[in-house]
């Protein structure tokens, strides 16, 4: 295992998903091993994926995560929202490699630099972050660890802004950045938050329509208008729109599911959707 210096320690370890290697590993095999899907039409340029705790979302993270089972990408850029305030825009971390139980992650630094040339035209910089407590980013890695085959490094997205321009010109630097390299990209995003399932059927059903309908205009203008729900919209929208200029065509919807289904609370439940974006 290559060691890193300057490591962004778990907070969420041992209490979002399991703090023992042996059984995170068991755990979310059981998940990919779980989720049976449709025959995917083309190759895999990015999922959409669930980030509460693994009790809560795991089974629909396996399927998002399922998609990508056995194969190898060098590189995984991963887009999530930054829950907590910081006056950047856009944020990136500030250490070298991610931990979790099952290991570390390398972060792709030379890219990062790359990236961040490439949006100083557009008047955006990228915030560093030390120690940050962030857990939609981190959630997606142990499925990545144990779904991928082989090591991969890490460029990890962290979005607060819904500004369609400020995202397409990060999606497009994003391609740009990662054109002609073997690449995932990862959207992190929960569904709608503490309606009832009923009520939560239809803001998540508008939501994943317009991700199915890979429209990242869409995606933004239905959190906006509350038609449709999403924290992450910002990531998904940038996913998108990134996935568009490296020559996705369609995003296929893989499973839906809500917090109910663990807590057995309808009334009060968040939405978690899981979806594969194809060339």
């Amino acid at each position: 295992m290559t060691t890193f210096s300057n490591i962004r320690p778990s907070p969420i370890a041992g209490r979002w998903y399991e703090g023992d290697p042996q059984r995170l590993a068991e755990g979310v095999d059981a998940y990919l091993t779980k989720a049976k899907l449709p025959e995917l039409a083309g190759e895999v340029v990015g999922v959409i994926a669930p980030h509460a705790g693994h009790i809560y979302s795991g089974e629909t993270a396996g399927y998002a995560f399922s998609a990508v089972k056995g194969k190898t990408y060098p590189i995984v850029a991963i887009f999530s929202p930054l829950h907590n305030f910081h006056p950047a825009p856009i944020l990136t971390t500030a250490h070298s490699a991610y931990r979790t139980p099952l290991g570390d992650m390398e972060v792709e630094e030379n890219i990062l630099a790359e990236l961040e040339e490439k949006l100083q035209p557009h008047g955006v910089s990228l915030g560093r972050i030390a120690n940050d407590q962030e857990h939609s980013l981190e959630i997606e890695l142990p499925f990545l660890q144990r779904a991928l085959v082989g090591e991969f490094k890490l460029l990890p997205l962290m979005v607060r802004s819904n500004d369609p321009d400020l995202l397409c010109n990060l999606g497009e630097a994003v391609a740009e950045s990662l054109k002609g390299k073997v690449c995932l990209l990862v959207a992190s995003t929960d569904l709608s938050h503490f309606h009832s399932e009923e009520k939560a059927a239809k803001l998540d059903g508008e939501m994943m329509r317009q991700i199915c309908s890979f429209s990242p205009e869409g995606v933004l203008q239905a959190e906006k208008t509350g038609k449709g729900s999403a924290c992450g919209a910002g990531a998904v929208a940038a996913v998108l729109w990134a996935a568009k200029k490296l020559g996705a065509v369609s995003v296929m919807p893989l499973y839906h599911s809500t917090s109910g289904k663990t807590t057995g609370d309808y009334d009060s439940v968040v939405g978690y959707g899981a979806a594969v974006i194809l060339k």
